[in-house]
């Protein structure tokens, strides 16, 4: 089962757990519809598309409302803490959350104590939440884009906001270096799929694949496609297929998606998600 965890920008959602379906408009968490924009919304819409495609079952969600003030973040920590252990997922897949360091902790010790612990994937303020409490290596995967890896190589910066001066100019000329510091401190998951114009998938610190092509500088205009990207993965690994593979077929797909739906800055993110069944067609998935 994979279990995608996040917070969405609505006040007054309140912790709200289920099934997710998405049918190219509409995303449906049990009886309640989200708006599918970006972020956890938009991660949990591909997953829906991604599982449904590979005829897997339905992600499982826990989402609450928070407009900054951690209340909505609180409540699906809690839920974690409290849960994991009698829910058993097998995949464990954590969005955006207010990080607080003692909370992931407890959230991690809930998952070593799972019968069979869960593969875990972290993406946003998550990734955040990992790196400061010393667990970044207790995930499996994560998927930052390049200002996030400049942050996870920055051994001092607590938060994106506060990386070191040099690191805002970062470049992907520079990703290797970004990534050998992460690793060498412990910052980074097993695997990573660093986002971006170009995507590389990386092992233990060693960058295995490289991924550019089709090249469609209009996707990261559009608010979201790199949340897709996790979300397909979530569901990737849920269909069996390998960590390696499952980022490597994730950022493929959301190229491709993009040439599927013409997307130009101004197309929304359900409309990339709706063309991914399309685009995993097209590269034999």
């Amino acid at each position: 089962m994979l279990l995608i965890c996040g917070t969405v920008p609505l006040i007054d959602l309140p912790l709200t757990l289920g099934e997710a379906n998405f049918d190219g408009e509409i995303l449906l968490i049990g009886n309640r519809e989200i708006p599918c924009t970006q972020g956890t919304a938009a991660l949990i819409s591909a997953a829906c598309v991604t599982a449904a495609y590979c005829k897997t079952s339905a992600p499982c969600v826990a989402v609450a409302g928070d407009n900054g003030s951690g209340k909505g973040s609180r409540f699906i920590y809690d839920y974690l803490i409290d849960n994991l252990v009698s829910v058993s997922p097998t995949i464990v897949l954590m969005h955006y959350i207010l990080p607080v360091m003692g909370l992931m902790k407890k959230v991690c010790a809930a998952a070593e104590n799972c019968r069979v612990k869960p593969v875990m994937i972290a993406d946003a303020s998550s990734m955040y939440a990992a790196k400061a409490a010393g667990l970044a290596s207790f995930f499996n995967i994560f998927t930052p884009d390049l200002c996030e890896m400049a942050f996870l190589a920055d051994k001092n910066a607590v938060h994106p906001a506060y990386i070191s001066r040099h690191l805002f100019s970062s470049e992907i000329t520079q990703a290797q270096e970004l990534i050998t510091a992460a690793y060498q401190q412990k910052s980074a998951a097993k695997t990573m799929l660093v986002k971006g114009a170009t995507d590389l998938i990386v092992e233990n610190g060693k960058i295995l694949c490289i991924i550019s092509e089709p090249d469609i500088p209009a996707l990261e205009a559009i608010g979201g496609t790199g949340d897709t990207i996790s979300g397909m993965i979530g569901a990737f690994v849920g269909s069996g297929m390998s960590h390696l593979d499952a980022m490597m077929a994730a950022a493929k797909a959301n190229r491709r998606a993009g040439v599927y739906a013409r997307v130009t800055p101004a197309t929304k993110i359900r409309q990339v998600v709706a063309a991914l069944p399309a685009a995993m067609r097209d590269i034999n998935l």
